[in-house]
């Protein structure tokens, strides 16, 4: 039963095994997908799809093998692509008392529904400025850029979020695996940076199982309890931050970070300090990268041991001369004795376990602007790009100690 579903699934890379489909079988035959299209897709990906990354793959293998089944909530393709030739959005003021109370008194889902419905039955032709039909700039129900204060939106995007229903738009696309990170997805990907050990000190508080059953074996089968320290992330982070700049278009995506890094207390230690372009004699305390608010990077060195795990998070984009110059720091009115390149060479024989990851895509860094300083700290640091796949491939390389 819908075997060509399963390698679908598999083509489309989402990793289902003959287990997890078992017991797909097994839901089936017990009538859990309730003889409905929409309770067997919620019921298939629930068993199936293990990880959130895999999401939009799920979505994408469903819409291509049931393309053409005829459902109430179906939106065929010939009104999609009518909703592409949108009129501009229409211009007009808002009475949010006047919406609210609407909403409040007059909407009825259950009907709105069965509009909608009747209407994708009916439609011949695409429909703009209009107040029935599904189209745009109007102030139908159905559609998308004009205005009703509680209507349906069917592709476009949300402008006045006056619609109480979005309909023909896949929920989990920003799940993808090349996608650029959330809070949630930093946080998920920075637990699997473990390490776990008992060698840490602490009392020998919780019951080992497997010697305390080994040594009532030896006890000739007189109980003989084994006591062990709780199991505890041994991971040491270091996470060094490039502030202002050039990156400015990544501040959003560097607060989600430093939001995760904040919130995950599972390392032994987690240390975070920033850089404006390169590391050169100081590193900062916070994103303002001011001399008064900083330490010597040869303090850094001194006072954290090479069993810490260094993450850089940058563009590597900068003039040639801010790494292999001596005085080439951009900041007016610093010095450094040593090109920044010989800092980061430091940096990285002495952790030796590191990565940089990067927020430009992988496919732009030949050829964006500063292509020649993202190759040269790409020979000295391993880079990632800073996506959900790119940091998945940045923890596995941490787990492994980088040449240099």
């Amino acid at each position: 039963m819908f075997i060509n579903f399963f390698y679908l699934l598999k083509k489309e890379g989402v990793p289902v095994s003959i287990t997890e489909w078992m017991t797909l079988m097994d839901a089936l035959s017990k009538g859990m997908a309730a003889s409905s299209l929409t309770s067997f897709y919620y019921l298939t990906r629930s068993i199936l799809v293990k990880s959130e990354t895999h999401f939009d793959k799920y979505d994408l293998a469903f819409q291509k093998y049931f393309e053409g089944i005829e459902t109430p909530n179906q939106i065929s393709e010939q009104i999609i692509k009518w909703l592409e030739n949108a009129l501009p959005p229409k211009d007009m003021e808002i009475d949010l008392e006047a919406k609210l109370k609407y909403q409040l008194e007059n909407l009825d889902l259950d009907e709105l529904k069965k509009m909608f419905e009747e209407r994708l039955k009916e439609q011949k032709s695409e429909h703009h400025g209009g107040s029935k039909w599904v189209g745009t700039g109007g102030t139908s129900p159905f559609g998308h850029s004009g205005y009703h204060p509680g209507g349906i939106r069917v592709g476009g995007n949300s402008l006045r979020r006056s619609a109480v229903k979005v309909a023909g738009e896949r929920k989990y696309q920003e799940f993808r695996g090349d996608e650029t990170l959330g809070v949630r997805q930093f946080e998920v990907a920075l637990k699997k940076l473990r390490q776990f050990t008992t060698r840490l000190e602490g009392p020998k508080d919780q019951l080992d199982l497997d010697k305390t059953i080994s040594a009532t074996c030896k006890n000739a089968g007189r109980l003989e309890l084994v006591w062990t320290r709780p199991s505890k992330n041994a991971v040491k982070i270091i996470l060094l931050m490039d502030s202002g700049g050039s990156m400015g278009p990544y501040y959003r995506l560097c607060n989600q970070l430093f939001t995760a890094v904040n919130k995950s207390a599972h390392f032994k230690a987690l240390d975070v300090f920033y850089f404006h372009n390169c590391v050169y004699d100081h590193i900062y305390l916070d994103p303002s990268c001011r001399l008064k608010n900083s330490i010597k990077t040869e303090d850094l060195l001194r006072t954290h041991n090479s069993d810490y795990k260094l993450i850089f998070v940058g563009d590597a984009s900068m003039a040639p001369s801010e790494l292999i110059q001596v005085n080439g720091i951009i900041d007016w009115g610093m010095t450094n004795s040593e090109p920044g390149l010989t800092w980061l060479e430091r940096l990285a024989r002495h952790f030796s376990h590191n990565a940089w990851l990067n927020p430009i895509p992988e496919s732009h860094w030949n050829t964006t602007e500063g292509y020649y300083t993202i190759q040269l700290i790409k020979s000295v640091f391993p880079m990632f790009e800073l996506t959900v796949d790119g940091l998945e491939q940045a923890i596995k390389k941490l787990k492994v100690r980088t040449a240099i």
